[in-house]
């Protein structure tokens, strides 16, 4: 019976992580500003300290990014020093987006007005206002440059709503099927 409450349990935090991927890392325990943003299933994605994360104001976490607040290599030395922890928390500040499969380490605070790219590993601080890349993530640019280029490249169909957009999209490129 214990076993089949922990499937159907696991199953329900499951369907909720789906559901509401904002109403479930509030309900693990995320700190949270408003206008949060998570595209992609959370379950896995706020380790095993989700209380340890701070989101700010309009943060954009695109799918499959991971936060890791610990250090797990301290395992293969509890045998000599029992007590052995690390763990640190992660700090996202305001107007912040994290491209899809990146990780945050633990310790790491990313400024305001940052963008995060794709496949980045972030071991260290980002300050405001820039755009990091890579693996270690580093500087690109900062983000005034990058908007700028932004607009230089904008095919101007942000604002339509994504029925529209897609149908724009294709006319663009030329899509017929």
């Amino acid at each position: 019976m214990k076993f089949i409450t922990k499937i159907f349990n696991f199953f329900l935090k499951s369907l909720y992580a789906m559901l509401d991927h904002v109403g479930y890392a509030k309900w693990i325990g995320v700190n949270m500003g408003n206008n949060i943003h998570i595209y992609g299933n959370p379950l896995s994605m706020f380790g095993t300290e989700p209380w340890c994360i701070t989101l700010g104001n309009n943060v954009h976490i695109t799918r499959e990014v991971l936060f890791i607040t610990h250090d797990g290599g301290t395992l293969l030395f509890r045998d000599k020093v029992p007590d052995l922890e690390i763990t640190k928390p992660i700090t996202i500040g305001n107007n912040v987006y994290i491209g899809a499969r990146s990780i945050i380490m633990p310790g790491v605070v990313i400024g305001n007005n940052c963008i995060i790219g794709a496949g980045s590993v972030v071991t260290k601080n980002i300050p405001d206002n820039s755009v990091y890349a890579g693996v270690p993530a580093k500087k690109i640019k900062a983000s005034e440059e990058y908007f700028e280029s932004l607009k230089e490249k904008s095919l101007k169909l942000g604002h339509l709503n994504a029925v529209d957009k897609d149908k724009a999209l294709k006319e663009y490129y030329n899509y017929k099927k």
